[in-house]
């Protein structure tokens, strides 16, 4: 890690509201506390480690999608539809590679337990799976894009 990623490592934990992280790599071990009162976030612990190389990036797609709620027309239509969220921090891909064809496009009836895309955290593929049954109405990121804990990933009309 050099002393910009540990810069930029800094900035995230300070936003964030994250009171501790700590990352081992190699021949490398760094924790960065702050006094902040705790905050208590409902996952893996290895995900805010993800959102260092992500932290650029992620901070102008979260705009973007707030910039995209306010439309009247589309706040409407989206109220019938469930919302597949994001499990994690990391990085969002449509297929298992570039070469391999996308695991569910718009149209496509899913059911529970669907694999919809993979997650990378700290080079590990997370299948995130379906948890509601219907037909994909519209995906919210776009492939190879950083995404944030709890951020929406797709529009499923139930069946």
């Amino acid at each position: 890690m050099d002393i910009k990623q540990i810069q930029e490592l800094i900035k995230f934990v300070s936003r964030s509201g994250v009171n501790e992280v700590a990352i081992e790599q190699e021949n490398f071990k760094i924790t960065i506390k702050t006094n902040q009162t705790p905050v208590y976030v409902n996952a893996a612990v290895p995900a805010p480690v993800a959102a260092v190389s992500a932290a650029p990036v992620a901070a102008p797609a979260q705009p973007a999608a707030e910039a995209k709620a306010p439309s009247a027309p589309a706040a409407e239509d989206t109220s019938k539809y469930i919302t597949v969220k994001s499990p994690m921090i990391g990085t969002f891909y449509r297929s298992s590679s570039p070469d391999k064809p996308v695991f569910v496009n718009v149209g496509d009836e899913i059911g529970a337990g669907k694999v919809v895309c993979i997650i990378e955290a700290m080079k590990l593929f997370n299948e995130i799976e379906s948890e509601v049954s219907g037909r994909i109405v519209k995906v919210l990121v776009d492939n190879a894009s950083p995404v944030e804990y709890d951020q929406p990933l797709f529009l499923v009309e139930p069946i």
